[in-house]
């Protein structure tokens, strides 16, 4: 850094990630659950102390603050985003962080479960954290490192700037989303009052990670129509509906197609829920590709198998429905190179190199950029996201605070 500073990064972290911010995807609210805001709030309230005057959080969850510009010189206004929920794919309640300082290299035994363990063996990364600190979980619940590292980041980014106001740089934006984890995160953002020219989502994982791609994504909702009858009559009558589901599931690839044998930029079809009765049951699926086009194709090819389950079962009936989710945010910025540039320039400042990713998923940013406000990905340090074995690289996000304060300040 510039000036003499300590760090706040690990210590808000650690504050943040013990408040449950579970998104719910069943819920018809927003946000999804209102514990979300509790978070939000304490946000404010703690850039306000910062002597931030511009800051506002809504009804919705969301928190919106302006740092003004300390310059003269025309600048972009820049936006800094990360969302405050955690994924409900593992408990949030109750989360336990444990700073390791100084890790060794050995095998970390999760106190509150034995049976979590976190090895150099599964997580080769973690042998490049050998000599730093990294925190963890305790066994029982995810860390919470998918967002609030992020979070943590840009609050410790603006607590520096506010430090040193004689530091020059333009406006910048600070942006806190909820739900993002049941991809509904910019549902309620009000575009104007947010009022940036492009914007970086700090929602990666490896220190030097850069990314300017996500995934395209659509949501398939399937209900099979079954025919109903008493179970003791049923002879000849009943087509249960469950089964149907069932024949579409054992149907699905096992070797291609599916997110246990896909990486790099290999696209996927993944069922994610499954519910009903003998009469009518549902599936629900999560359709992912780099090219846009392929959903199409993915989609079609589903059909296709529910369309041999029917056939199979005369009588019976189905619907099929598509909803797009997000779309690959690099179709927006590759039309804006500054976006790109700028950060570069900033990874380099920092000393680090940058190594350009797509993302295996989607963030904020793949509908802000589509939204308007293009916004690529920039890295935290989290690692094994919505599992127990959650952990996260101090140092890592020490490095991304400098990387942001040195973007904010257009820094070589």
């Amino acid at each position: 850094m510039l000036h003499p500073y300590t760090f706040t990064v690990a210590e808000r972290f650690m504050r943040y990630v013990q408040i449950d911010t579970q998104s719910d995807p069943h819920s018809t609210s927003f946000p999804s659950t209102e514990k979300q805001k509790i978070l939000s709030t304490l946000l404010a309230d703690e850039l306000k102390a910062m002597g931030i005057t511009e800051v506002e959080t809504d009804s919705y969850g969301y928190v919106y603050a302006t740092i003004p510009a300390t310059s003269n010189e025309p600048a972009p206004v820049i936006c800094f985003c990360s969302h405050v929920d955690t994924a409900p794919d593992c408990s949030g309640y109750g989360v336990k962080p444990i700073l390791h300082k100084n890790y060794k290299g050995q095998a970390i035994v999760l106190p509150d479960d034995p049976n979590q363990i976190i090895s150099t063996a599964a997580y080769p990364y973690l042998e490049q954290q050998i000599g730093k600190d990294i925190i963890t979980a305790s066994g029982l619940t995810l860390l919470g490192a998918d967002d609030k590292s992020g979070v943590a980041i840009i609050m410790d980014m603006a607590h520096y700037l506010m430090q040193y106001p004689e530091l020059p740089h333009g406006t910048i934006k600070i942006l806190f989303t909820p739900d993002e984890e049941v991809g509904r995160g910019t549902e309620k953002l009000d575009m104007q009052k947010l009022g940036a020219d492009f914007g970086y989502t700090l929602d990666g994982g490896e220190l030097g990670t850069y990314e300017d791609e996500t995934f395209s994504a659509d949501g398939v909702t399937i209900h099979f129509y079954g025919i109903s009858a008493h179970p003791g009559y049923a002879k000849g009558k009943m087509v249960n509906a469950l089964k149907l589901v069932s024949s579409l599931l054992s149907a699905l690839p096992t070797t291609e197609w599916c997110p246990e044998s896909t990486e790099k930029r290999q696209g996927f079809v993944h069922p994610v829920h499954m519910e009903g009765i003998a009469e009518k049951a549902t599936v629900e699926f999560i359709v992912r590709d780099f090219e846009t086009a392929q959903l199409v194709v993915y989609e079609d090819r589903l059909r296709d198998m529910c369309e041999q389950v029917i056939r199979s079962y005369p009588g019976t009936s189905y619907t099929f429905e598509v909803m797009e989710q997000y779309r690959n945010m690099k179709l927006v910025l590759d039309q804006y190179p500054e976006v790109n540039k700028r950060a570069e320039k900033a990874y380099r400042a920092a000393g680090l190199t940058v190594r350009k990713e797509p993302i295996r998923g989607g963030t904020d940013g793949s509908r802000l950029s589509f939204m308007g406000l293009p916004c690529a990905n920039i890295f935290t340090g989290m690692q094994a996201i919505h599992s127990k074995h959650e952990w996260v690289s101090v140092y890592n996000m020490e490095k991304a605070v400098e990387v942001l304060v040195k973007l904010a300040c257009n820094m070589e």
